[in-house]
Order: C-alpha cells, then structure tokens, then sequence
C-alpha cells in the first residue's frame, strides 16, 4: 500500500468533470484506489462517490492505492491531481 497527500489545485475542485478524468485514469489500473478527504473515504474508480466527498478548491486528499501496480497508479494520479485535472488553467 502507497499513499500520498496532495493539494486539489483546479479553481473548482472535485465537480464532474475533473472527477471523471479522475475516475477515468484511476480505472487504467488495477490496484485499489481510494482518497480521502475530512471525514470521507472515496472509491476513485466510482464517479459518484468523488462527487460525494464534496472537495473543493485548495483542499488536500490523500490518495491510497493498494495493488499490483500501486506505486504507478500513485504517481499518474498525483500528477494528475497536480496537474490541475487537465481543466487547461495551469
């Protein structure tokens, strides 16, 4: 298992379409994928549970991946998330 915090730096958070792209590259891969945000634990592979995690904005998850290909799945959705969630703002 592999983790890592990472601050969500798209001026709006975890909506729609970021959280598809997200949801669309953490299902590249087969390690189990959650994040974490306050309270929540989120299945990054289910749009509907990043939308349910409500994170906006400036926040920092901490995203988990456990499998075959963890440290890889970790690094893309890091960079991913870092990248600002190819909303083309960066």
């Amino acid at each position: 298992m592999v983790s890592q915090v990472v601050k969500v730096v798209n001026p709006s958070g975890l909506h729609l379409k970021p959280a598809g792209t997200f949801c669309a590259r953490a299902r590249e891969y087969e390690s189990t994928i959650t994040f974490t945000f306050e309270n929540t634990t989120a299945n990054a592979k289910s749009v509907l549970s990043i939308l349910s995690a409500c994170v906006q904005a400036g926040s920092e998850i901490e995203i988990v991946c456990n499998g075959p290909d963890e440290k890889e799945a970790l690094s893309a959705l890091v960079g991913l998330v870092e990248s600002g969630l190819e909303e083309g703002f960066v």
